[in-house]
């Protein structure tokens, strides 16, 4: 079939095929050629809309989608789009009424369309309606290991640790394979310090189901320390490989603000692979409570594997001496300037107005973690 007969609905399927295939500047091209034949398409707007979005040209986005609702105002699909696009903006009370819309008009039972309006809504930390839009789905389809999953996800964001607990464990029940939901949940039962349950899940998963460190990192320190592991284990070796391909997928800002974390007083990148067994720094600790130190000594390490030993204060002084650029700032700076990075990257507030809620914001938001 020669390009000049295609229909709408040939271009709506070859647009879709290559936004599902990542080639976004594609299927723009490929619509806009659509659309030129068929101004009237309601898909080929749609398409355009979410093409966009990807692209993350929101205004364009927004275009796209308000042309499909003018020529279909109950069309679903550009519905969601529309309200995932305004979030963008900001404009969470719009976007919500574009969802409620979606569900007066009878797509409760849509289960990958709830999950949609859900994971939108949690992307932008709207994490009640989120949590609303992925009971409707699990609801609907009680057999979901995905929304109850993703109930899982927004209970623990909502501080409903029992929830969150719940949700995940079913979510394994009705699928054992689901590595998200496993790691989640492992990493949720390792901050609870139930450090062998958090073992059980995480010897369950695969290298590739992970993509973030902070799994593998736990994964090969419990091991380490449970099964006395030495460094160059053959059991540790395809995780370690793996965390090499992560920090080769990382980009030049993630990068970056890896060696700054990783980088010591003295100038010199500390060894992210020296992991601690647990109770190693007790010598150290009992020598700190000895020489009578102000308050009490606790114990953080970064995602990046440096630990940082002292009070809440001293933590933080040594993180900031640690911090590139940092030399002559104020504590009360660093720690408003690194919570408001940490807000970018996570979508988590965190508190800059004392030491210790600065890192326990922080190790809410995922960032670090504390271990005493």
């Amino acid at each position: 079939m020669s390009d000049q007969f295609l229909s709408s609905d040939d271009y709506d399927e070859r647009a879709h095929q290559l936004y599902n295939d990542g080639q976004y500047d594609a299927a723009v091209d490929l619509l806009r050629e659509g659309l030129g034949l068929y101004p009237a398409a309601v898909e080929l707007h749609v398409g355009m809309g979410f093409a966009r979005l990807a692209r993350e040209e929101y205004a364009w986005a927004r275009r796209a989608f308000h042309e499909a609702l003018a020529l279909d105002p109950d069309h679903e699909d550009a519905l969601a789009g529309l309200g995932e696009t305004l979030l963008k903006f900001g404009e969470r009370a719009g976007a919500v009424a574009c969802f409620e819309r979606i569900l007066a008009l009878g797509f409760r039972d849509d289960h990958d369309l709830m999950l949609q309006i859900g994971r939108a809504l949690f992307r932008e930390s709207v994490i009640e309606q989120a949590r609303r839009f992925f009971e409707i789905a699990v609801t609907s389809h009680a057999d979901s290991a995905e929304a109850a999953a993703c109930v899982g996800y927004a209970a623990h964001r909502l501080t409903d640790e029992g929830g969150a607990l719940y949700w995940l464990r079913r979510a394994l029940e009705l699928d054992p394979s689901h590595g998200e939901a496993r790691i989640y949940l492992a990493n949720l039962l390792y901050d609870r310090g139930e450090y062998e349950a958090a073992l059980f899940h995480l010897e369950r998963t695969e290298p590739e189901e992970h993509f973030d460190g902070l799994g593998i990192w736990r994964l090969m320190e419990l091991k380490r320390s449970i099964y006395r592991l030495p460094d160059a284990d053959p059991e540790l070796a395809p995780w370690s490989a793996r965390l090499e391909d992560l920090a080769g997928e990382a980009g030049p800002e993630d990068l970056l603000l890896a060696e700054v974390e990783a980088m010591g007083a003295d100038g010199q990148i500390r060894d992210p692979r020296q992991l601690e067994l647990f109770g190693t720094l007790l010598t150290e600790l009992q020598g700190m409570k000895q020489r009578g130190g102000p308050g009490e000594v606790h114990r953080v390490r970064t995602l990046g594997g440096v630990t940082y030993l002292g009070t809440w204060e001293e933590i933080v002084l040594q993180m900031k001496e640690d911090a590139e650029g940092w030399a002559g700032g104020s504590l009360r700076q660093y720690m408003e300037a690194t919570a408001q990075r940490g807000r970018r990257q996570t979508g988590v507030a965190i508190p800059a107005t004392d030491a210790e809620s600065f890192i326990r914001g922080s190790a809410d938001a995922g960032l670090l973690r504390i271990l005493h």
